[in-house]
């Protein structure tokens, strides 16, 4: 008996359902895109296989850890490492135990249909994952992970994977990259400028790591136009290595637009370490415009990750480090936010801006009218915490009838975990083709129009947003 239902997601009615299935079977199997993520390039420049299950399901993926760490079991016991390097739980299969006989807390969650659509469709197990089952499907996962058809390039494969991009810092030297465009390997891997360890200035190291990045692109980084040519500079380098896209995680969405000299002296006082919190967010905003202004010279998406309060546990960020589940939703303005930089540059068709939230009141109210306008505005999809079937259900009802499909970028998994890729991008296309087949029997939308729709959402706007 198959692990997952066929018709997982779908509507109860009959008539929607079957629309739904008709939908779904359309797109099923078009090509993966994955234009955000955070995975390793370098799995795929050297093609080694995976550790072990525990290194490929459980430690690089913070949904599955913070749901153990929440029931009281230790990060330590994970095997996650610890900043200082003491010792952590290193034998693969007692962390494998742990995380199966806690399987059961994942039930009803995303992340339970993530893992166990990988377990069947990846792995080919057909069996509950707990206490009693972990031992052999530990072995049947480790025997099928020492074969050539489980290397990251032949999964990446096999997913129907079209592009997948990664995510690095300004100061990365892309080897992994190079590595992979050296290869006779035909994978689409690409990377994405993520430039906050040289932007916030609350990021540890932040002085130090605005002189490497001078040293880096021989510019005199201690000056504000020898700083934003040497990220032009970083962003070109990012080009030659296939990005397309920059990205921007700030605690706020705040923007601001200032003259070139106050922006000087600004960032003075920023590199001084003698700012307040005030001139930090001052500071982090006006590079969201700068970067936006880069953005149409060079063509790459901006993409703005807002609303996350990171690293809320100073204890676990003290021992373990950023990432490590204890990232909490807040409260997050856009209107008045994001004014400064639309006033500057958001009436431009040739600039593409995609928004993403962890505040889903803001959906309604503030996004939706936004990207309902401007021109250079696209919104991404459910991230993080609303990455699933309710959170893009919720997601389609409160934005569509404002901005509509086409001032949305499609779909992006944006995971650490490999094998969920094929899963959340199954979830969000089955969710997709729920909705629409909901749209089509409410008289709200033609059902040829909704086929089309649904393969634009699966696959043609992303591939539009980041330009793919």
């Amino acid at each position: 008996m198959p692990l997952t239902d066929p018709d997982r997601l779908f509507p109860v009615n009959e008539k929607q359902r079957d629309l739904a299935r008709a939908l779904y079977a359309t797109v099923s199997g078009l090509p993966i895109v994955s234009p955000h993520g955070h995975c390793d390039p370098r799995w795929f420049a050297e093609n080694a296989r995976f550790p072990n299950p525990a290194e490929l399901f459980v430690i690089p993926d913070h949904y599955v850890f913070r749901m153990l760490v929440s029931q009281g079991m230790p990060l330590a016991d994970l095997g996650i490492p610890r900043v200082d390097g003491s010792p952590v739980e290193a034998d693969p299969r007692k962390i494998w135990h742990r995380f199966a006989s806690a399987f059961s807390l994942f039930r009803g969650t995303p992340s339970s249909l993530w893992l166990e659509h990988a377990f069947e469709h990846t792995f080919g197990i057909d069996e509950v994952l707990n206490a009693e089952s972990a031992n052999a499907i530990y072995d049947s996962i480790e025997g099928q992970l020492a074969t050539e058809a489980f290397r990251p390039r032949a999964l990446f494969d096999r997913f129907n994977i079209e592009t997948l991009a990664t995510t690095e810092g300004p100061l990365d030297d892309l080897k992994w990259h190079q590595m992979i465009k050296d290869s006779d390997w035909s994978g689409k891997v690409i990377t994405t400028y993520r430039p906050d360890a040289v932007v916030d200035p609350d990021f540890d190291g932040f002085a130090e790591n605005v002189a490497t990045f001078g040293a880096l692109t021989q510019q005199d980084t201690s000056t504000w136009s020898g700083y934003l040519e040497a990220h032009r500079l970083r962003r070109d380098y990012f080009k030659k290595h296939g990005a397309t896209a920059t990205d921007h995680g700030h605690p706020s969405a705040a923007t601001e637009n200032l003259d070139a000299a106050t922006a000087a002296d600004l960032f003075q006082t920023i590199l001084s370490g003698a700012f307040t919190p005030r001139q930090a967010e001052v500071f982090r905003g006006q590079m969201l415009t700068e970067m936006a202004k880069m953005s149409l010279e060079d063509g790459l998406t901006l993409q703005i990750h807002a609303g996350s309060r990171r690293n809320h546990s100073a204890g676990v960020l003290a021992q373990f480090g950023r990432d490590k589940g204890f990232d909490i939703p807040g409260r997050t303005d856009y209107v008045q936010a994001l004014k400064p930089l639309l006033d500057a540059v958001g009436m431009d068709p040739n600039l593409t801006v995609i928004l993403f939230t962890l505040d889903e009141t803001v959906y309604a109210r503030e996004l939706a009218p936004l990207a309902g306008v401007y021109p250079a505005l696209k919104l991404g999809p459910p991230w993080w915490f609303y990455d699933s079937f309710e959170g893009i259900k919720r997601f389609r009802e409160a934005t569509t009838e404002t901005c509509g499909f086409y001032n949305t970028a499609g779909f992006n998994d944006d995971t650490r975990a490999f094998c969920s890729i094929p899963a959340r991008h199954d979830v969000s296309r089955r969710s997709d083709c729920a909705y629409l087949s909901t749209l089509v029997t409410t008289g709200r939308l033609r059902e040829a129009e909704a086929f089309e729709v649904a393969h634009d959402l699966a696959y043609g706007l992303a591939k539009t947003a980041y330009n793919l």
